[in-house]
């Protein structure tokens, strides 16, 4: 049994400008290639994603930054909550707008909603979580990861954001 409890409703909720706030993460790790035609041991980066509660497709972390807690401590409780994973929390990777069909309320009824996504380095995979009865986690390359991503603004957070920000940013060694 989990000792974590998500957080729910919106009372604590951040609204800005008719936008909901959102916070969330792309956690990342890297494992050896398995190339065995190589003399190197090459690290391949793997994306943890996890599926929706509300329809096909993987997603990253994220939700609903609230007035008690940083933008940074809103992305790892998500992490903790959603996908039980704990780590170093990196750069934020950029803001990124989208449309909540699920959540329009009487602070945004339209359901606009601004996204500040950030890297996580995995350190530690929970076993168990909050969500974990909800939630199955999935470890994916980029590749992979595209093609599964079940929304176009996650899409353009994992290559716009993150794969810019990995390129120049890739110092974690295995451990």
């Amino acid at each position: 049994m989990c000792d974590l409890v998500a957080r729910t409703g919106r009372h604590q909720q951040r609204y800005e400008a008719g936008c909901r706030l959102v916070a969330g993460c792309i956690p990342y790790r890297y494992r050896k290639s398995i190339d065995c035609t190589s003399d190197t041991d090459e690290k391949i980066v793997e994306v943890l994603m996890i599926n929706s509660t509300s329809g096909s497709g993987l997603l990253f972390p994220k939700g609903g930054w609230e007035n008690d807690e940083t933008v940074e401590a809103a992305a790892v409780r998500e992490a903790i909550e959603e996908a039980g994973v704990k780590g170093d929390l990196k750069d934020l990777l950029g803001h990124y707008d989208f449309k909540s069909k699920t959540h329009q309320d009487e602070f945004c009824p339209e359901g606009l909603c601004k996204a500040a996504m950030f890297a996580l380095f995995v350190r530690e995979e929970l076993e168990s979580w909050p969500e974990q009865s909800i939630r199955q986690r999935s470890w994916l390359t980029i590749p992979e990861a595209v093609e599964s991503c079940r929304y176009p603004w996650m899409r353009d957070a994992l290559v716009d954001g993150f794969l810019k920000w990995h390129a120049v940013n890739s110092e974690e060694a295995f451990d």
